[in-house]
């Protein structure tokens, strides 16, 4: 397969392109069918676009060290969040979960005992996602999970384009002029965590650490983040990494 370039921020046009390659040469067939299903152009308007809030639970932060334990996927558009095809699972990760582990995201050892391994929900996993853009609350744990488990598994890894609702808090909240007179002054950075991001636009408090329940509440934050500061018409290639 050719070394294919994962399209950066500065050429984030490129997505479609990147999946279009990546289905004509993926040497597995359920990674192509995912990719042949693309994601529409950078200049569609955010407002016309399904996507899908995709959260996961894992092992640790490091992907090369740590692993997936369950995953929740809430399809939805700006008008409405599609509850009945929610989809949550959990899967059984290669190691023995650690005390540290199961106090963080409350799944057992006898959960994990009894669940699959990831291999064998990819299937559905990959139809809830095929078609739609993907959207996340910190990009740097959804991606690279996931890609690291479907390489370890298929071969080939599994890179997409997401809307990243964290990074979207951060560009105002860090990176704006405003955040760094707040530095100058010595004042405590804002919180961009799901629940304080949450509650800055009036969204109810959620359990957090829950894959399906942290999906949902990222999809609605970007659907208060886009009512509040953006326009429906926003080109998704301004949102999306």
């Amino acid at each position: 397969m050719p070394n294919l370039r994962r399209p950066s921020p500065a050429d984030a046009p490129g997505w479609p392109e990147y999946l279009a390659q990546r289905a004509a040469g993926s040497r597995s067939p359920l990674l192509a069918r995912y990719f042949a299903a693309g994601v529409p152009p950078a200049d569609t308007a955010i407002g016309e676009v399904e996507m899908v809030a995709l959260d996961m639970e894992t092992t640790g932060l490091d992907a090369r060290r740590h692993a997936i334990v369950s995953i929740g996927v809430v399809p939805f558009n700006l008008s409405r969040v599609r509850l009945a095809e929610r989809r949550y699972w959990v899967v059984r990760p290669p190691r023995p979960l650690s005390s540290q582990s199961v106090t963080f995201h409350h799944i057992t050892h006898s959960e994990v005992a009894e669940a699959p391994d990831l291999e064998r929900i990819l299937p559905d996993l990959l139809d809830s996602m095929a078609g739609r853009l993907a959207v996340v609350h910190f990009r740097h744990i959804e991606r690279p999970f996931l890609d690291g488990a479907v390489k370890a598994r298929l071969g080939e890894g599994l890179r997409f384009p997401v809307i990243d609702t964290m990074s979207l808090e951060a560009r105002r909240h860090r990176l704006s002029p405003w955040a760094r007179f707040r530095r100058w002054m010595r004042r405590p950075p804002v919180s961009i965590r799901l629940h304080d991001s949450r509650l800055r636009y009036g969204l109810p408090a959620y359990q957090g650490h829950h894959a399906l329940i942290d999906a949902l509440a990222t999809a609605e934050l970007l659907q208060a983040q886009i009512a509040t500061h953006y326009r429906r018409e926003t080109p998704i290639g301004e949102l999306w990494s």
